[in-house]
């Protein structure tokens, strides 16, 4: 009984198929219209895709760059380069002698005066030094003074006392050697009496000698020899004075020139050495600050030898910089380096800025607009309106010059007129700016070939 009521509710859960209508379940007409139209477009897109692939591989790889297009109020220029701002005389300042920093009055960016105390150094040894020398200095001195001056008349007069004193002994030892020897002949005395009388007149003969030598050297005066020498010591002990004197004056260290701090090296209680310097800390420096005059200034550029030909000596240019774009200097080249580097292919030129004002630091980036030599550095002609392009696009196409731009994936044809040239490319006339210019590609490349851009899928 179980089993027949199991079946009866399998059967009740049976669909049946036979109450269905015909059509009834099935998408309608239009629908599948969409379906199959829908498909087939996304098939005939994948074979479009697929085709194009197949197509575009045999498309040649360009370099592109892109045009820009310049302003026309910059007067005409026959070359642009770019460089750094340097100062025209950079100096560092340093110590003639050693010692240690005492006080320091300037900070970086100060402006000084030439003379002006920037540095002192602790001195007490060099005074010492000094004081050293000034005594000797004096010593000598007065000892060649006292050559000069000869003897005094009182020095003189003591001498001729001595000399009549010994002459007046020996005149004495005379009369006493004659009464001895008459007294040893008559026997008398004993010869050796007359021995002693005779060696005592002999000694006073010696010293009456010996003080007329010495009278007649006092009345004489000291020889031009000793006086030379004495003139010669005096001379080397005023040198000695000398240079102690600079070595104590070297200990405040003054502006060399008229100029701005760039760079402060030193620190109170620092050591600074004239001989030698240390890089590692606490050590000796070289150095105590760096400094250069701001009013004078130059752009220092490295000129491609292609484009050398087109400066001469003393020829005018305009500068400006990145930071102020706005804003104009009139340059002058000051300088040609006599020689060529040869790793770089270029000739360093350095352009005198003739009116320099606050708004320029030295190593700052500035451009350089070199003027015709008859246009002078205020050139009223007006720079020819056009674009920049780099030089490898430009080419040669039936007597005329031609540039491809990118357009459409197609390399397009357009004919230009060169304005002038540039250290990185020509002014050219024919583009409006911002177009993508081939300068790299096939040499036989035509207008509208199809084409890659390397880097691009």
């Amino acid at each position: 009984m179980a089993i027949d009521t199991k079946h009866q509710d399998l059967q009740s859960l049976r669909i049946d198929r036979s109450q269905r209508g015909n059509g009834e379940g099935e998408p309608p007409l239009w629908a599948r219209r969409y379906i199959v139209g829908g498909i087939a477009l996304v098939v005939l897109l994948g074979v479009i895709a697929v085709a194009y692939r197949l197509l575009a591989a045999d498309a040649p790889e360009v370099t592109v760059a892109r045009a820009t297009a310049e302003s026309a109020d910059t007067p005409g220029t026959v070359l642009t380069a770019s460089g750094y701002i340097v100062a025209h005389h950079k100096i560092n300042v340093n110590s003639k002698v050693t010692g240690r920093v005492a006080w320091i009055g300037v900070e970086k960016g100060d402006k000084v005066k030439q003379g002006q105390v920037l540095v002192r150094l602790e001195d007490d040894e060099f005074r010492a030094q000094v004081m050293q020398s000034r005594g000797a200095a004096e010593n000598a001195k007065a000892y060649l003074q006292e050559l000069e001056n000869g003897s005094r008349p009182q020095e003189i007069q003591q001498a001729q006392h001595n000399l009549d004193e010994a002459r007046a002994t020996l005149a004495n030892d005379k009369i006493t050697l004659d009464r001895t020897r008459d007294l040893v002949r008559q026997g008398v005395l004993s010869q050796q009496s007359l021995d002693d009388a005779t060696a005592k007149f002999d000694a006073d003969q010696q010293r009456v000698n010996s003080l007329t030598q010495a009278y007649q050297l006092m009345k004489i005066g000291p020889r031009a020899e000793e006086i030379a020498r004495a003139k010669g010591a005096l001379l080397q002990a005023e040198g000695q004075l000398a240079y102690a004197q600079s070595q104590l004056d070297a200990t405040v260290i003054r502006a060399p020139v008229s100029g701005t701090i760039l760079e402060r090296t030193a620190e109170k209680g620092e050591l600074i050495t004239a001989q030698f310097a240390s890089s590692a800390e606490g050590g000796p420096q070289g150095s105590v600050v760096a400094l250069a005059d701001l009013n004078d200034l130059q752009v220092e550029l490295d000129i491609a030898q292609d484009d050398f030909s087109k400066l001469s000596p003393h020829q005018k240019g305009i500068v400006s910089t990145d930071a102020y774009p706005d804003r104009k200097y009139d340059g002058q080249i000051a300088e040609i380096s006599p020689e060529a580097d040869r790793q770089k292919a270029t000739v360093q030129i350095k352009v005198q800025i003739l009116n320099p004002d606050s708004y320029l630091r030295p190593d700052m980036n500035a451009t350089v607009n070199f003027l015709p030599n008859e246009a002078g550095s205020k050139a009223t002609t007006a720079q020819p309106s056009g674009v920049l392009v780099p030089t490898a696009a430009v080419r040669d196409h039936e007597g005329k010059k031609v540039v491809f731009i990118v357009y459409d994936s197609k390399a397009i044809m357009r004919e230009v007129r060169i304005h002038a040239t540039r250290s990185n490319g020509y002014l050219v006339e024919g583009l409006t700016g911002g177009e993508d210019v081939i300068i790299s590609g096939p040499p036989n490349l035509k207008d509208g070939d199809k084409i890659k851009i390397k880097g691009q899928s």
